[in-house]
């Protein structure tokens, strides 16, 4: 007697893992899927700019894929400039708004500035106060409310 395998709208039975495997992926390879429903992630702010995203092990284990299928989704984004990787410190969405998908409603004005580093941003970048440091202020509106508003700082040498 033949095993049969069952095929179902959100995915098949697998013998490894005993239950339902996501498998929204038809027709296109599962990086996409996956790069897909991080894209989703971040664009509705489950994932705020600036953030982190969860590191290769939690989505491998997440999607229950290979980690060179979740390295491939992740190149996929930042391709498209909505991540940007550290070495050493991960994976974060950028600050920056994707080229495409965006209605004016969700509009990000984005505002960079030089400033000094006070105490605080000195001792986080291990350089002496009143350093030249970049900010960058990201304001996201809803509607003609501000929803969220981000700061982030680089040295003024870094690469943005």
């Amino acid at each position: 007697m033949s095993k049969q395998v069952t095929w179902l709208a959100l995915g098949r039975t697998s013998a490894r893992y005993g239950e339902q495997v996501p498998t929204p992926h038809y027709g296109q390879p599962r990086y996409r899927a996956i790069a897909q429903e991080l894209r989703e992630r971040i664009e509705s702010g489950v994932i705020p700019r600036g953030a982190l995203l969860p590191t290769e092990s939690a989505l491998t284990a997440e999607f229950r894929t290979a980690r060179g299928t979740v390295r491939q989704a992740i190149a996929a984004l930042r391709e498209a400039g909505l991540v940007a990787t550290e070495h050493g410190r991960g994976t974060y969405a950028t600050l920056r708004q994707p080229e495409r998908g965006l209605d004016e409603g969700s509009a990000r004005p984005v505002r960079q500035r030089r400033v000094d580093a006070d105490s605080e941003l000195a001792a986080i970048f291990a350089v002496e106060e009143g350093t030249t440091l970049i900010e960058q202020q990201t304001v996201t509106r809803s509607n003609g409310v501000v929803e969220t508003v981000i700061r982030s700082y680089r040295l003024l040498d870094s690469k943005p």
